[in-house]
């Protein structure tokens, strides 16, 4: 594409179409933009565009599709062609930064992420100049410019904060803060003066104190691998405004909205983070600034209100006493008796009620409730916070804390005793306490796993929760309930099981709740509870204890599917997909209705797939209904497919990206359901799963492969008579999958079923060109995985067409190609296969070529038998070799850039192990004793003579054993 005027115009009518809310205007001009973008120039068209286009909608436009092309096209894989040339990455790196620096605010940030994309794979080898160029624009006195600079900055730096620690890091670290440390600490000085300066112009200090809070996250990214010499040199200076900051209140920062934290929140929100970073990581240096910031921080807490926008500043100002107080030298802080009150009733009691704020999320905005309160990613509200406070202060002072908060607990619960119906919110934050003060140490998986010895969980269990879920109406006091259940599915380990069974029935009539939060925790701890395991690794809670239930627990769970807001909610899924697997053969009288159920859900959400996990286990709770019912009766296969594959066809012709790699595994589980011959339905699909585009998407490579290897342990025959001009299709994507590093042994897995399940007759045409490819490839990058994957490739040739056979399509390549063969690869090299089924083969196949291949036994292959003979001897006997050469970095197959479908395995969907060699061969050793004592009957003498005087006598040792346990002797 040239730079040229009718190319910018082209561009923003696409651009506008793009915007468009109709599907049959937007769809086809996101797939112009798709095909066009690996033109030369168009990501500088699209630059172009959003510096001079005239409409500001185009060029906000241009900058979000600019940064996403970026993200999708910027790395180079390896294996992979580069897809953008080299002339557009120079200009782009060349124009990015100042153009990204003088465009407003909204174009800036997506040009900023687009750097730090960009700046993730070259800075600073393939960028040096970037950041001398980011440095220089801090003398401009422009805070517009200084701002983009800071914010680019950030988001180059801050993934110094979950980096692992390696050279090459600290390397690129040290780099910065050699260019950068200096100027940052400079401009960090001169904000604060003309801060003070500007102490009544309003306008003048928010954009100062947006570079502030910028600087800070800075601070705190440079700060956080380890303490820079530099920062430890200048600590007076940033502690100190640090300090000042913390204790600054200026009213024209502040502001009227309740909601949104303003920019003084902000910078003592971040300042409080950096303060807890040095006072956990670099106690000794930090402890003379220690005490003055203990106490601002205290007075902060005293002193802020209850309102929303404060929530982050109290919450990292809490984590910062947090940390503090868990550390042995700081104890003393806190040991005073009067200390700890003061600390329980002005800091974790307030942070602890339950507020206006937090009802209207409950109610409205129930989706962000759940993920903040169940998931953990309330990390920044004041309940977590004050939680975390309880749990340290407890490592030192459980006893004393743990009496104070008894105080508390039981005059709260009085008040609601008083009137419940106004007084609800104290028990709540009773719940909560006991909650905090009991749980030491948890995980997600098990609930609490350490617990308060003082707290006697059941006895509160029984007390005060049960009551509330026994109560007859399930819609009363919503939070108290979902109170309730999670208290069950926290202290799950603690509770005992009988507890636990009267629970069961309550949690599934709470499925029908109308708040989203309760009827959503019901069905997340009937998940949790199905998922314990109880003694022999058991579940705890089994089928038959769950028999009485079924027929509701069902029904309960499909109906929680058509309440208001739940449509697509994940944990009801999930659950379905648990107690599925749970309930196994019960389910099978009510898969006609849910299975009706779940097809129209999967039609419904195919329009526009948002939640992927609840439709990964959508598609989990599919196969399971179809594993149950087909081990019961396998007939009920072609019921399944004829409820699933109208909805099917319709995903692959509307191309729903997101749902098909799903699509073809649950086609894959079918398939192999059926016993011998491929249906016409599957046949008729078979061209279209070789088309090149649907291999393109790295998701679709590892269930396509499996599809296709159902395809061919089904039906080889009718492929072979009815389909024979497809099989270059099929080598086409298997010389396809072969070239890539990534996908090379899913290449194998499809060749291998070729092998095995074509007849012979089919494939001899192609043979010999397959055998080329992968010496090619071989010769050009030569792997771990893939020497592997070639070793078990030639055995299974060697045990399908014969030894004899595979000495011979080698040396027909090229003369003595078999001796070179054995020698470099597979004599040094076997010992590196792993997996039983692929040692195995590997052991069939060897000892095919000892036994029964002629030239083994009378050419100049012949010096080869006994290194052979030790390497398989080596193979049933030897560790395996699991050692990769250092320049083999193991490549992530899931790690491809950009936005596509990553590929996720449904358990339930699971492929069962095959085993080529099965029938013929049981015990490979005993194989190996029975072939040769065949082969000596053939030729007597010469086995014995080989092998007295050539193999290692650890090695003959070995195979006397196996002689032995065949019963035979070699003559």
């Amino acid at each position: 594409m040239e730079l040229s005027d009718a190319n910018l115009q082209t561009l923003t009518e696409y651009l506008k179409k793009t915007l468009d809310p109709d599907p049959a205007i937007r769809r086809p001009a996101e797939k112009f933009l798709e095909s066009v973008e690996g033109s030369q120039n168009y990501p500088l068209l699209l630059l172009t565009l959003l510096e001079k286009s005239q409409e500001n909608v185009i060029k906000v436009c241009a900058s979000v599709t600019f940064k996403n092309y970026i993200k999708r096209n910027w790395r180079i894989v390896e294996d992979e062609p580069n897809k953008i040339c080299e002339s557009d990455r120079v200009a782009i790196k060349a124009n990015i930064v100042p153009l990204m620096l003088s465009s407003p605010e909204q174009i800036q940030k997506q040009l900023s992420d687009a750097i730090s994309i960009i700046g993730r794979e070259d800075f600073p080898q393939k960028w040096p100049d970037l950041l001398t160029e980011m440095v220089n624009r801090f003398q401009s006195g422009d805070f517009h410019v200084i701002n983009g600079v800071l914010r680019t900055a950030h988001s180059l730096f801050k993934r110094y904060r979950h980096e692992f620690k390696s050279n090459e890091l600290w390397t690129e670290i040290k780099l910065v803060l050699d260019a950068f440390a200096l100027p940052l600490t400079n401009l960090f000085k001169a904000t604060i003066e003309l801060c003070s300066t500007h102490a009544n112009d309003a306008s003048a200090l928010k954009v100062l104190f947006s570079s502030l809070i910028l600087i800070a996250k800075l601070f705190y990214s440079l700060n956080f691998q380890d303490l820079p010499e530099f920062f430890e040199d200048n600590m007076e200076t940033w502690m100190t405004n640090f300090h000042s900051l913390l204790t600054l209140d200026n009213k024209l920062l502040q502001t009227d909205d309740e909601e949104e934290a303003g920019l003084l929140e902000l910078l003592k929100s971040q300042i409080c983070d950096n303060a807890a970073l040095y006072a956990q990581k670099y106690d000794e240096e930090f402890q003379p600034y220690l005490p003055r910031f203990v106490t601002a921080i205290w007075n902060l807490l005293v002193t802020t209100g209850q309102e929303v926008k404060y929530d982050l500043l109290v919450s990292n100002a809490i984590q910062f006493l947090a940390s503090v107080c868990e550390r042995p030298h700081y104890k003393h802080l806190f040991e005073d008796q009067n200390t700890l009150t003061s600390i329980c009733e002005k800091v974790i009691v307030p942070n602890m009620e339950f507020r206006a704020a937090d009802e209207e999320a409950f109610e409205d905005n129930s989706e962000e409730y759940i993920r903040r309160d169940l998931e953990g990613s309330d990390i920044d509200t004041r309940r977590r916070a004050a939680c975390d406070l309880v749990r340290g202060l407890c490592k030192f002072f459980e006893g004393p804390v743990t009496g104070i908060f008894s105080g508390y607990v039981n005059s709260m619960l009085q008040e609601y005793a008083k009137n419940p119906t106004v007084n609800w919110k104290h028990k709540d934050a009773a719940i909560y306490l006991v909650t905090s003060l009991a749980s030491k140490a948890q995980t997600q998986k098990h609930g609490i796993t350490q617990a308060n010895e003082l707290v006697n969980l059941t006895e509160f269990f029984v007390n005060h929760i049960q009551p509330d879920l026994k109560s007859a109406t399930v819609n009363e006091f919503p939070v108290l309930k979902a109170d309730g259940i999670k208290y069950i599915m926290i202290f799950r380990n603690q509770v005992p099981k009988e507890q636990l069974l009267v629970s069961i029935p309550l949690l599934i009539n709470h499925l029908q709740a109308e708040s989203i939060v309760v009827h959503t925790y019901a069905a997340h701890a009937l998940e949790r509870l199905f998922t314990m395991r109880g003694t022999n690794n058991a579940t705890l809670i089994t089928a038959a204890e769950m028999a009485p239930f079924v027929e509701v627990l069902l029904t309960n769970l499909f109906k929680a599917l058509t309440l208001p807001g739940s449509s697509e909610n994940e944990y009801i899924m999930k659950a379905i997909m648990r107690s599925f697997s749970l309930l196994q053969e019960s389910i099978i009288p009510y898969i006609p209705s849910v299975i009706t159920q779940l097809t129209q859900k999967l039609l419904a959400v195919s329009k526009n797939p948002s939640k992927p996990h609840f439709n990964h286990y959508m598609f989990e709770s599919i196969c399971l209904s179809i594993r149950i019912t087909c081990k019961a009766n396998p007939e009920a296969v072609g019921s399944f497919e004829e409820a699933l594959f109208l909805v099917f066809t319709e995903i692959l012709q509307n191309d729903v990206q997101e749902f098909i790699p799903y699509v073809f595994q649950v086609m894959s589980l079918l398939l192999e359901m059926h016993k011998n011959e491929i249906p016409s339905s599957y046949m008729a699909l078979f061209p279209h799963l070789l088309q090149p585009v649907l291999w393109e998407r790295t998701g679709n490579i590892p269930p396509l492969v499996r599809l296709l290897q159902a395809y061919l342990e089904r039906g080889a025959s009718t492929i072979a008579s009815a389909a024979a001009d497809k099989i270059p299709g099929l080598l086409g994507v298997f010389q396809k999958l072969i070239a890539s590093k990534a996908n090379d042994h899913q290449g194998f897995y499809l060749l291998n079923s070729i092998i095995e399940h074509m007849p012979p007759e089919s494939v001899d045409q192609y043979r010999k060109q397959i055998f080329i490819l992968l010496f090619q490839r071989l010769q050009n990058s030569k792997t771990t995985k893939f020497i592997k994957s070639f070793l078990v490739f030639i055995n299974l040739y060697c045990v399908r067409y014969g030894a004899l056979a595979l000495q011979e399509i080698f040396d027909s390549i090229q003369p003595k190609m078999f001796g070179m063969v054995l020698e470099k690869i597979i004599i040094p090299e076997i010992q590196k296969v792993s997996g039983q089924v692929e040692k195995k083969i590997c052991a069939v196949g060897i000892t095919k070529i000892l036994t029964e291949c002629p030239p083994m036994m009378d050419t100049e292959y012949t010096k080869l038998w006994i290194p052979l003979l030790q390497a398989l001897i080596g193979l049933f006997e030897l560790p395996e070799d699991d050692t990769i050469p250092d320049e083999e970095h193991f490549i992530d197959i899931e790690d491809t850039p950009g936005y596509q479908t990553a590929f996720s395995q449904l358990a339930f969907a699971g492929k069962k192990e095959h085993d080529p060699v099965g029938q013929m061969v049981n015990n490979p050793r005993i194989h190996l004793a029975q072939s040769l004592h065949k082969l000596s009957t053939a030729c007597p003498g010469r086995v014995l003579s080989m092998l007295s005087t050539s193999l290692n006598a650890e090695a003959l040792q070995y195979l006397q054993g196996y002689l032995q346990a065949a019963s035979v002797s070699l003559l």
